[in-house]
Order: C-alpha cells, then sequence, then structure tokens
C-alpha cells in the first residue's frame, strides 16, 4: 500500500523505481511536477490555464507510458521537463498559435536575476519594471524566450537546459547570451 505522505522524503529515481512496480506511484510524481509544469507551459507558450492543464494531462499519460523508458543517465527533471517542451511544440502546431498574453508570475527575486543582467538602475518604480519584463517576454523570439524562462525563471542549469531542448551546451549558452542581449535592448526600448 502507497503511503502519500513519504514521497516527499524520495528522490525522483526512488519514485521512478516504486512507480514501475505500482502504477499508484505514480500520483507523487504528478504531485510533485504539477505546479512546477503548469507554470512552465504558461510561461512558454501564448495559452491560458484550462489549455495548460489539458497539456499537462498529456504529459504525465506520456511520462506513464514512457516510464520504462526512462534513461536513468539524465534527471528524472530534465526527462519531464523534454516530454512537456515536447507536448507544447506538438499543441502549438495543433492550434498555431492565437496571440494572446504570456502568463508569467514574476516575483522580486527572478526580476533580480533578469534586470541584474541589464544594468537598469535600482530606482525604477518595481511595478512599472515587472509589466515591462512581462511585456518583453511576449516579445522576444520563441526560442529565446523559453531559454530564458528555463535559466532565470524555471531555474535550470546549461546541463538541464540541454537535455530538455536537445541542443548541445554550447549552443544553449549561444542561445542564452543572444536572448540576454536582445531582452536588454528591449528592455531599453520599453523603459526609456
Amino acid at each position: 500500500m502507497m503511503d502519500i505522505q513519504k514521497c516527499g522524503e524520495k528522490t525522483d529515481e526512488e519514485l521512478v523505481e516504486l512507480t514501475l512496480k505500482n502504477q499508484d506511484y505514480l500520483l507523487c510524481l504528478i504531485r510533485k511536477y504539477e505546479s512546477k509544469l503548469q507554470n512552465y507551459i504558461m510561461r512558454i507558450s501564448n495559452i491560458g490555464v484550462a489549455e495548460a492543464e489539458d497539456i499537462l494531462q498529456e504529459v504525465f499519460i506520456k511520462v506513464y507510458r514512457n516510464l520504462n523508458d526512462f534513461d536513468k543517465g539524465l534527471k528524472f527533471s530534465s526527462w519531464i521537463y523534454r516530454i512537456t517542451h515536447n507536448q507544447v511544440v506538438s499543441n502549438y502546431r495543433k492550434i498555431r498559435a492565437r496571440p494572446r498574453s504570456i502568463a508569467l508570475d514574476i516575483d522580486s527575486n527572478v526580476l533580480e536575476n533578469l534586470v541584474s543582467e541589464s544594468n537598469i538602475e535600482k530606482e525604477i518604480d518595481l511595478k512599472f519594471l515587472q509589466g515591462s519584463v512581462r511585456r518583453v517576454l511576449e516579445s522576444l523570439d520563441p526560442k529565446y524566450r523559453e531559454v530564458l524562462v528555463l535559466k532565470f525563471l524555471e531555474e535550470k542549469d546549461y546541463k538541464e537546459i540541454s537535455d530538455i531542448l536537445k541542443k548541445p551546451m554550447g549552443t544553449v549558452a549561444t542561445l542564452i547570451n543572444r536572448a540576454k542581449k536582445q531582452f536588454k535592448e528591449k528592455l531599453k526600448d520599453k523603459i526609456i
């Protein structure tokens, strides 16, 4: 019998092993990643909560179906984010991305990370800056928006981003540098 209380004490890899033996443990993985992945989906796409939940449901179905194929050489979080990324791309192709605003939950720590990269004076009103950051992220090329979201909002390292996007780490570094440069330029235009 599964003890939900002890799920938090287990590593991802232990939960995968338990899920392979008893499908009830999938609930532990779902609870652990549900809100993180929903936020990620909404941050990298132009969809609402209901559509994000639909994508998330598909993600967890694919996770369960493919759990036997999980490469233990990767981090489980990178693997599940990769599945999520692929599902978002698949959904994007299906609906051809209707223009909507992106749901971004930008707290002051994330804002500090992004702002520190752009050398903007600290006296700028935080609310104004938060709105500007949101609009700039929405206006970025999707490949740049995605790497900034993964790096600064999801706090993934270069290796994890490389695993998620299936791009070499050098390419990830280049994308992040270009994204930061594009972000800085667009942010300056919004503020000036």
